[in-house]
């Protein structure tokens, strides 16, 4: 079996009481990978998260690790283990002894116990914490904990069920860093759930966005910033301004030009031919808008058009804006310090962005646009 197919998940649906959870759902994952599964609560990432542990049976599908069929396979016979939201560590055993608990279940002797979670107390950074128990512990040590448990079994797939989803926004960014050095160190396979868009772009080689129960796209974390599939993914990663406009021409290399009301005539990005006069959505991301007081030079390729700052936020290192260009409302992301005066409250100014930094994303119905 390639490489890449190490974990397949093969056309897999599940259903409760007759409403789908996860419908049709294939996905390949690569031995060594940190693949994320992202969506809003109800999607279905943790239903095929289970299914892939062994909590879960699939309705229909299969689900292939290494070559071999698992879908039968109970939780106990999968070389899977699972760290859960909540922990679940065992609140009267030291940490030592939680971490050494699988492989005491497992009939391991002795010396090769205390080999394996000595070995995981360094790498998890909790030798000082070896003999504490659970409520003595930090919401991130604890997190630790859990995670040193499933790794100490060495298991090929590492399941991880929005685990940090508990913790405060300054422990979950250091807690992405911990679990980036481990699987550095660890090689295993991690597939990661959650919903949270920044710990799945920071930490992930590859993503599966979801929604509905369906994948709406696959990609490395840049491709599905840069290049979302629809909407949904689009407006689910990060921020985006959606603008609706109508096809003008195709241009050479990939480009189209469309007419946006208060913006004029742009060129922005198409991934496949449309046809003139189709209604059609273009995305801007923020800060790919860029103000000035002067109307950019006739040789700058950029796309630009006038308009008035009518709202500043203040957002530490950088600052929200909200434009406004005939009817048309815009939101900009400006990084504070930026060199010479920048426009602001209630100023009129010049917006610029580079062809490249738009790009249509789908039709807007009922209107037929792609051919």
């Amino acid at each position: 079996m390639p490489v890449q197919d190490f974990l397949v998940i093969s056309q897999v649906c599940k259903s409760y009481s007759g409403h789908p959870a996860v419908q049709e759902v294939s996905l390949n994952v690569a031995r060594g990978e940190v693949f994320s599964l992202l969506g809003p609560s109800g999607c279905g990432k943790t239903t095929l998260l289970r299914m892939v542990a062994g909590f879960e049976r699939p309705d229909q599908g299969r689900i292939l690790l290494g070559g071999q069929d698992i879908t039968e396979l109970p939780p106990e016979q999968r070389p899977v283990n699972t760290v859960f939201q909540n922990y679940a560590l065992f609140p009267h055993l030291s940490v030592w002894e939680n971490i050494a608990f699988g492989l005491r279940m497992a009939r391991r002797g002795r010396a090769e116990i205390r080999a394996a979670v000595e070995k995981m107390l360094v790498l998890a950074r909790l030798e000082d914490h070896a003999r504490k128990r659970p409520g003595q512990l930090s919401g991130g040590q604890r997190q630790r904990v859990a995670i040193a448990r499933a790794l100490v079994n060495e298991p090929q797939v590492l399941l991880l069920d929005e685990p940090l989803a508990a913790l405060d926004l300054k422990l979950r960014q250091h807690m992405l860093e911990e679990l980036r050095g481990l699987h550095r160190q660890v090689g295993s396979t991690f597939i990661y759930v959650t919903h949270d868009q920044e710990e799945a772009l920071s930490l992930s080689d590859r993503l599966a966005v979801m929604n509905a129960g369906r994948v709406e796209q696959v990609a490395v974390p840049e491709e599905l910033y840069q290049a979302p599939a629809n909407g949904f993914v689009a407006g689910f990663i990060g921020d985006a301004n959606f603008l609706n406009a109508e096809v003008q021409e195709m241009l050479p290399g990939g480009f189209v030009r469309v007419q946006i009301e208060g913006m004029g005539r742009p060129a922005v990005q198409a991934a496949a031919d449309w046809r003139t006069g189709a209604a059609v959505r273009v995305m801007v991301r923020p800060e790919s808008l860029h103000l000035g007081l002067e109307r950019p030079a006739a040789s700058d390729r950029s796309n630009c058009f006038q308009a008035v700052v009518e709202e500043v936020s203040f957002l530490g290192g950088h600052e929200r804006l909200r434009l406004r260009a005939g009817s048309l409302s815009l939101v900009v992301k400006r990084s504070r310090g930026a060199e010479g005066r920048q426009p602001g409250l209630s100023e009129p100014c010049w917006v610029r962005f580079a062809p490249e930094a738009g790009r249509v994303i789908e039709a807007v119905q009922p209107t037929c646009g792609a051919k």
